[in-house]
């Protein structure tokens, strides 16, 4: 049993460089994996967030169209023929 552990850390103190590095690249890896991740979960958050405001917009322009009344100029038209009429 003694030798086993002896013999296992001689091979871990001979590969404790590149076990390092191994263990390096590995946390880089994950950190720019984290990174991104989080960058798109932001992107959609606010992409989501930017297109129910632009629709709630749109729904409120659709709501202020303006109310047309009819109006009745006749007379107003009456009176200018009558004015033209009389000269």
């Amino acid at each position: 049993m003694s030798q086993e552990k002896v013999d296992f850390k001689k091979e871990q103190k001979k590969n404790r460089k590149k076990l390092n590095r191994k263990a390096k690249v590995e946390r880089v890896v994950a950190t720019i994996c984290s990174v991104v991740i989080l960058l798109a979960a932001c992107g959609w958050i606010g992409y989501s967030a930017y297109d129910s405001y632009e629709k709630k917009q749109a729904e409120l322009e659709a709501e202020k169209e303006p109310e047309y009344t009819p109006v009745d100029l006749s007379a107003v038209q009456d009176y200018v023929t009558s004015l033209n009429s009389e000269e």
